[in-house]
């Protein structure tokens, strides 16, 4: 089976939402770690029914090394997002890992991505789930 997280800090709304929406598409079948740049984050990500969950720097930056898929928000390859929750140290980590990467352009900085569009959040956690993850690869059937 695939090897994959989740990421996200502050609330963990988007975090959760997404969890959400994998669990809604995939039921139990998948095995989905909740990483969260603070613990609030990674209990909201739990609650959403995220396997296993862990919070912090050093829980991002050891785990993300080991994964096959990376979901989140742009901000966790950005030194100092999420109002400074993204350490430097994380955001390195995340861009290094060898695993691949799902972002979603949503972000609370003072950055702007050209050639995306403006899409609430359902719409682009469909998009990932429809055009952007394999299901057979996730599910290793």
């Amino acid at each position: 089976m695939m090897k994959f997280c989740v990421i996200d800090g502050q609330g963990g709304g988007i975090g959760a939402a997404i969890i959400r929406k994998l669990r809604e598409k995939f039921d139990e079948s998948l095995d989905i770690i909740a990483l969260g740049t603070n613990a609030i984050a990674t209990a909201r990500m739990l609650k959403a029914k995220a396997n296993r969950g862990a919070s912090g720097e050093n829980a991002i930056v050891r785990t993300v090394s080991h994964m096959d898929l990376i979901i989140g928000p742009i901000g966790i390859v950005m030194a100092h997002a999420m109002m400074g929750e993204v350490t430097p140290i994380m955001a390195e980590a995340v861009a290094a890992s060898p695993a691949r990467k799902i972002l979603l352009p949503l972000s609370q900085e003072n950055v702007e991505i050209v050639g995306t569009a403006a899409i609430p959040l359902p719409h682009l956690i469909d998009e990932l789930i429809e055009k952007h993850l394999d299901i057979k690869e996730l599910k290793n059937v």
